[in-house]
């Protein structure tokens, strides 16, 4: 029986030379995996029929979008994770997914191996082959962009030389990755981190010096899942796409960063997370209105490495398993509605109300109605302080001795 080779498939110049290549490097028949993850283009079929006629022996199609929304986007929601404070995991999330699939096509075809198109220098080809080998073991991984110095030019060649139905006639100016959750946009200019990003970068959201009217919207929460925009019950999809196109309009979401790459290195990479910088900001403020102060505290911590694990590519580790189920057990609270105004480039809370909420207002307020005894508190900050005090005295001793 033939042997046979599952390649994640993007549609795009790389990968469909791919097939051929690997079929002739490896004596393998080749079965394409696209999977949609909202990352918008062509639509599946066309992309299908691509990966036949550049000579796959079977061309899977996933629509996996509901399915990265709602288990992988949804817990990024949760964690609040912005790795270096920042950056929203756009490209991070996808990857195990993608593995997921691949690993369950190999399985259904009987492959040995997969195959993806990532360089030596970026994140994903650690994402893509840790979770493979997470998840299967026994399956070889090709890479031949690294492995086997495969250039756009050899691309290009190798492409004419066999008449593939493939645009290679322009040039992309820039290197681009997307999905339903982000836009991530590097090389070219953007190499020379001095030059400013110019309009042509972008695509998901709109000049935001732009003057235009302000965009309110109510985000509702339930168990730290959005329910609903402005009362209108939404899949977590559809809230993220809605946001995209809401939040997009009044340029929230834009971000510019020379980030620290898993391999060492660092990069500049311009992204683009409307939806996701409006909902985590809705998040976040519901969080502190409904999380337990040593909770919060604690899960600031948990947000961190759950971040940086996903970025690392160790999404289906041991630790990050542990940490999903803090996080789950952290959301049993965080439900409500919080009100945010898009505008300008900013997504700004001006309003919350939760039946779960934390904040009361007789013990807040400092007018008539307060029921908080002040009275406490001065035994209270006796106490706080008196292993400052000791320390303090003690030192005082020591230094006069």
């Amino acid at each position: 029986m033939t042997d046979r080779v599952v390649l994640a498939y993007s549609g795009g110049l790389d990968t469909s030379v791919a097939i051929g290549w690997l079929a002739e490097r490896t004596g393998a028949e080749v079965v394409a995996v696209a999977v949609d993850i909202g990352q918008g283009g062509e639509d599946l079929e066309t992309i299908r029929r691509r990966a036949l006629a550049c000579g796959a022996v079977e061309a899977v199609v996933v629509d996996a979008r509901d399915e990265f929304a709602e288990q992988y986007c949804l817990p990024a929601l949760q964690a609040n994770a912005l790795y270096m404070d920042r950056y929203p995991l756009v490209s991070s999330l996808s990857r195990p997914l993608i593995v997921t699939h691949l690993v369950a096509a190999a399985a259904y075809h009987g492959a040995s191996q997969v195959a993806h198109g990532c360089t030596g220098k970026g994140n994903d080809q650690v994402r893509f082959e840790v979770g493979v080998g997470a998840l299967a073991p026994q399956l070889e991984v090709i890479a031949p962009v690294r492995d086997y110095a495969w250039t756009r030019d050899k691309a290009i060649a190798y492409c004419d030389e066999r008449g593939l139905p493939i645009d290679v006639t322009t040039k992309a100016p820039y290197s681009i990755d997307q999905n339903v959750w982000g836009r991530a946009v590097e090389t070219g200019a953007l190499e020379d981190i001095w030059n400013a990003p110019t309009a042509d970068v972008y695509a998901y959201t709109a000049d935001p010096a732009t003057p235009r009217p302000a965009d309110e919207v109510v985000v509702s929460f339930e168990h730290g899942v959005p329910v609903a925009l402005d009362e209108k019950p939404v899949s977590v999809l559809e809230a993220i796409e809605q946001l995209n196109t809401r939040a997009g309009a009044q340029g929230v979401g834009r971000l510019d960063l020379v980030e620290d790459r898993l391999v060492g290195i660092k990069s500049r990479e311009v992204y683009e997370a409307p939806g996701a910088a409006a909902l985590m900001a809705a998040h976040a403020e519901l969080e502190n209105v409904t999380v337990e102060r040593d909770l919060a505290r604690f899960k600031k911590t948990t947000d961190q490495r759950w971040t940086e694990l996903v970025y690392d590519g160790l999404w289906f580790s041991p630790l990050k398993q542990a940490l999903d189920a803090l996080l789950a057990s952290s959301q049993q609270h965080v439900s409500g509605d919080i009100r945010l105004v898009l505008h300008g480039g900013r997504a700004t809370v001006t309003g919350r109300r939760s039946p779960a909420s934390l904040y009361d207002f007789a013990l807040a307020t400092y007018d008539e109605g307060d029921s908080f005894d002040q009275s406490l508190a001065k035994g209270f900050v006796e106490l706080w302080g008196l292993p400052s005090r000791l320390a303090a005295a003690r030192n005082q001793r020591l230094a006069g001795q």
